[in-house]
């Protein structure tokens, strides 16, 4: 599945994406953001690339972010929580440190949006972001999403706790 435009492709997370993959999901700096609390292994991440990778029957697809011109792979866009009844899903990005703050994860929140509307035929998308991810937040409201809630102390730091905040945007 290719997803593009000029500058972003958005294509189905493939075994040859594992060492990229095993790099970001390892990284401590974004487990809070990932909701992640233990390392995963390499076997872990490689049966992950192999196993179908399928929003309807898994409720969960990895897309990773290419740039078009070059087909370098920035990262990848989490869609999960898929609920068909409902038609919603929540969506996660993560940008590799190299590429951030260049606009990608702009471009690449856009294209999923319209694919998550236009073919998976979504009523609604949400995110959930610490209080403290203030990029974060600004790439979702840019986009169109709007605050809908807060989780008071949902999120334990070293420093002590924090709030969660939830964003949506509905289908024009």
């Amino acid at each position: 599945m290719f997803i593009k435009n000029d500058t972003i492709t958005l294509r189905c997370a493939e075994p040859q994406d594992a060492e990229l993959i095993y790099a970001w999901e390892n990284d401590r700096d974004v487990w809070r953001v990932s909701g992640t609390h233990a390392p995963y292994s390499r076997f872990q991440i490689e049966q992950f690339l192999l196993s179908d990778n399928d929003l309807q029957a898994n409720k969960q697809l990895r897309l990773m972010i290419g740039l078009t011109e070059s087909g370098n792979t920035i990262g990848c866009i989490d869609i999960y929580d898929y609920d068909a009844v409902n038609e919603r899903a929540s969506v996660g990005i993560l940008i590799d440190k190299a590429h951030r703050r260049q606009g990608y994860a702009k471009a690449a929140l856009a294209l999923c949006i319209e694919y998550l509307f236009q073919d998976v035929l979504l009523h609604q998308v949400y995110c959930c972001i610490d209080e403290t991810n203030t990029e974060s937040q600004q790439l979702f409201l840019g986009q169109g999403f709007e605050l809908c809630g807060r989780r008071k102390e949902w999120i334990k730091t070293p420093d002590g706790f924090i709030d969660e905040l939830e964003y949506q945007k509905m289908k024009d």
